[in-house]
């Protein structure tokens, strides 16, 4: 029997100067495999001191919640906000501190915010779904489902 969703989860970058709480149980949880996501997860990596973002399959793993549901508790000074071009409408938000990724912020109106899944800690929500995959490499398995 699947376990019952979560009241609140908390996610954290590396150093733990940066918390969010995220309150609800999440939308969904997937790895996208698009383009800008790839290159997104690329830059960040490309950071001193950053972790690791993509998935073994190339993918960038995300928890979806509400957006009125995902609150900074800690270290909102030392959040940057990224974009991989001027006109995008995506920023990805990091940790200055140690260079973790910690969410997709939207400049339209989603009312959702993807947050990094690798920045969780305690029990995570298993992968629901593969998106954007006919962008995956030629020859590779996405990671299975879990």
């Amino acid at each position: 029997m699947p376990a019952a969703p979560r009241a609140s989860m908390t996610a954290s970058c590396a150093c733990e100067s940066v918390t969010f709480e995220a309150s609800g149980p999440p939308i969904f949880c997937a790895v996208c495999h698009c383009q800008d996501c790839e290159e997104g997860s690329r830059q960040i990596e490309a950071l001193p001191h950053a972790r690791p973002v993509r998935e073994a399959g190339g993918g960038t793993a995300y928890i979806a919640f509400r957006k009125d549901r995902f609150i900074c508790t800690a270290g909102d000074p030392l959040l940057k906000a990224y974009k991989i071009s001027d006109k995008s409408a995506t920023s990805r938000v990091v940790a200055t501190c140690c260079n973790s990724p910690m969410f997709l912020g939207f400049d339209d109106a989603r009312h959702w915010v993807s947050a990094y899944r690798a920045s969780f800690r305690e029990a995570i929500p298993p992968l629901q779904m593969h998106i954007c995959t006919k962008f995956r490499p030629a020859n590779t398995e996405p990671p299975p489902l879990t």
